[in-house]
């Protein structure tokens, strides 16, 4: 497995790929609010989970990218972002940053040249801090609540 690491005010954040089954536990708390915390397309040989650790412990974030058509902007070399979940206790620490950074440029190197999400209403301003765009207005994505379409450009300029 393949590691990325970059230092965070509570230590050393790890990225790493893993498989989808090391995303549940942390999906399940934070996502799926007594749903499976499996989704369509996991085991799938082109999605690519990553997951964060603080100074090698635990896994404090998990994030899910595959390729898959943007329903705002047509076109290929187009990827989702889903399952994105941070450990409350951890948040504003750099993790989930890192996770989308890492992934960004993973798919940028597989050729995607778009990274599309469905973002809860309350996870907007993340993802704007990092630099993806507000392209729809807000919607209702059951039985979750509301969202807001967003996308971001690669490679990032």
């Amino acid at each position: 497995m393949e590691r990325v690491s970059t230092e965070a005010r509570s230590g050393t954040i790890t990225i790493e790929q893993v498989d989808a089954a090391a995303t549940f536990p942390l999906r399940a708390q934070e996502l799926r609010q007594g749903r499976p915390p499996e989704m369509d397309g996991d085991d799938a040989p082109y999605a690519l989970h990553l997951a964060a650790r603080i100074d090698g412990d635990s896994i404090v974030g998990v994030v899910r990218f595959h390729p898959r058509d943007c329903p705002w902007r047509p076109g290929e070399g187009s990827w989702q972002l889903r399952g994105m979940a941070t450990d409350p206790r951890v948040r504003g620490l750099g993790a989930g940053r890192a996770l989308v950074a890492e992934g960004l440029a993973r798919v940028a190197a597989r050729g995607g040249d778009l990274v599309w999400c469905d973002a809860r209403k309350d996870a907007v301003g993340f993802y704007q801090r990092i630099g993806f765009s507000i392209v729809t207005e807000e919607y209702d994505l059951r039985p979750v609540g509301p969202h807001r379409g967003m996308l971001i450009e690669l490679p990032i300029r």
